[in-house]
């Protein structure tokens, strides 16, 4: 009896370990094609946040088949092929295999096992950065030694706000040599320098960043966005509760800073509020209101201005957008308190969607819809200039990462080995000595402090969180942004588990 109790359990234990390769490696697979290689903490706060609806639509039902079913069902198959194979021997009155034979079938078998569970393990692991997430977890650096509350030493210039993020807002992408054409061209010609309108040159991607959540969290709070971590004092979940009242409540962002100084923050997206707790992150820092896909729908836009997977057109963004800053700058000029705007696009998420105010006229027609929601933002800068909201207010436009380079996505060819990708940005401050220039090459973490002090607030040491603003020519010599490239990088993976247990949970003290 215990022998085959024993048999019982091992055999369930293979078909465990067979399904759990099938489902790592299938997971891995379907990864590397929707977004490329991504890290742990990606996955924990962005990938297991899908939706069926304005958060990634299709993407949600494959990989509940492909990684909840498929593997359940081959397993089950294999399960089933070897039980009948064994019945019908056993009809057929066959003894049991020599031991030669069986010896042999055996080690093939766990071969077999052993390369899918192997296989998958390697593949997944690899695919997410697992190794690096361990050794970032041993890292001697923290967070937390180098985080600084901003300070608002002076406001008496606060002018209104509107920033306008990019969904994949590469610069890398108006090199008319690289690509067919320039697809920033009609927001270069809405932004021209000529103009007074002014760019971070070579604004890089922060380490470790690489989605919308990251981009957002990192521009307005000036830290990398992790999770609270594994092995944290605080026993907090490493991933996202999107039930939770707050996010990142414990670090003062972008909105809590224009909120203290009386400004009124409004959010407008065309993909769902809720995909990635997006508007928890919003609504606990400051934003008054948030508008997505669902307010989109209640408002009667017509269905046509839909895409299935992700939310509304930015044609149709824009012009809501237009009709909100008119009555938020109405109400500012009335009430003397001043407003941000915030925007995120949605076109250029791929797999990208040509809607029929898009004309292809690129062989890739990737480009053409960049060029298309190009054309619709420098729309909606136009409308700022000819309304004369451009003599009060500070405009700030930059991508929210750089393109993803998934193996289901273009320009491999171009973008995989190029040595310099950046992020489109354009600042417009009026009255703004446009002599001034940038510190070029900060990374998204100093785009924070560059926002509020675009806004008209001066900042002590111009900084904020890990970053110090691009009107800074200096850098002060305690700061993050001031230690040797590798050190810095260290730091940025660095799980942090204290800083970010009291991020998302209590309050961190400034150090």
């Amino acid at each position: 009896m215990t022998r085959r109790v024993g048999a019982v359990v091992g055999s369930l234990l293979v078909y465990v370990l067979i399904w759990l390769g099938l489902a790592l490696l299938i997971a891995a697979a379907g990864i590397r094609f929707y977004w490329g290689e991504i890290s742990v903490g990606q996955m924990l706060l962005n990938l297991v946040s899908v939706e069926t609806d304005g958060g990634g639509g299709a993407i949600v039902w494959a990989g509940i088949l492909g990684i909840g079913v498929a593997p359940l069902l081959i397993t089950v198959a294999i399960a089933f092929w070897r039980h009948t194979r064994r019945r019908k021997r056993r009809r057929a009155g066959e003894g049991m295999l020599p031991r030669r034979k069986q010896w042999i079938l055996r080690s093939i078998s766990t071969v077999l096992v052993s390369a899918v569970v192997v296989g998958g393990t390697t593949a997944f692991s690899t695919t997410v950065g697992m190794a690096d997430y361990i050794k970032a977890s041993q890292s001697p650096y923290d967070v937390g030694d180098y985080y600084v509350e901003p300070t608002v030493t002076d406001n008496t210039d606060k002018r209104n706000l509107v920033l306008i993020y990019l969904e994949s807002g590469e610069a890398t992408l108006a090199d008319d040599q690289l690509f067919e054409k320039d697809a920033f061209v009609p927001l270069k010609e809405a932004t021209a320098a000529e103009e007074g309108w002014q760019s971070v040159d070579d604004l890089q991607q922060y380490k470790g960043g690489g989605w919308t959540m990251a981009g957002l969290a990192s521009t307005q709070c000036g830290v990398p966005l992790k999770g609270a971590g594994f092995g944290s004092d605080s026993g907090s979940s490493p991933t996202v509760d999107e039930d939770a009242d707050t996010y990142l409540g414990g670090i003062t962002c972008l909105g809590d800073v224009l909120d203290e100084q009386g400004y009124t923050s409004v959010f407008m997206g065309g993909a769902s509020s809720s995909f990635a707790a997006k508007d928890t992150f919003l609504t606990s820092h400051g934003y008054s209101e948030v508008k997505g896909l669902a307010d989109w729908r209640a408002a009667g836009e017509p269905e046509n201005s839909f895409r299935s997977d992700w939310g509304l057109s930015d044609e149709r963004l824009m012009a809501n957008a237009k009709a909100k800053v008119d009555e938020l700058h109405a109400e500012s000029e009335r009430t003397g308190q001043p407003f941000n705007l915030s925007m995120l696009t949605l076109d250029t998420h791929e797999p990208v969607h040509i809607y029929d105010y898009c004309d292809v006229d690129t062989q890739n027609e990737v480009t053409s819809a960049f060029h298309c929601s190009m054309t619709q933002v420098a729309g909606f800068v136009g409308h700022m200039k000819e309304q004369g909201y451009l003599e009060d207010t500070a405009v700030v436009i930059m991508g929210d990462h750089l393109k993803h380079m998934s193996a289901g996505d273009a320009f491999h060819e171009q973008l995989d080995f190029h040595e310099n990708r950046t992020i489109f940005n354009r600042i417009w401050i009026p009255g703004q000595d446009k002599t001034i220039q940038q510190r070029p090459g900060v990374d998204q973490l100093s785009m924070y402090p560059t926002v509020l002090e675009a806004a008209g607030l001066t900042l002590q040491d111009h900084e904020a969180g890990l970053g110090v603003s691009a009107f800074s020519p200096g850098i002060p010599a305690g700061s993050a942004q001031a230690k040797e490239a590798a050190a810095y990088s260290e730091l940025l993976d660095s799980h942090s588990p204290l800083f970010y247990a009291q991020a998302w949970a209590g309050k961190v003290a400034s150090q």
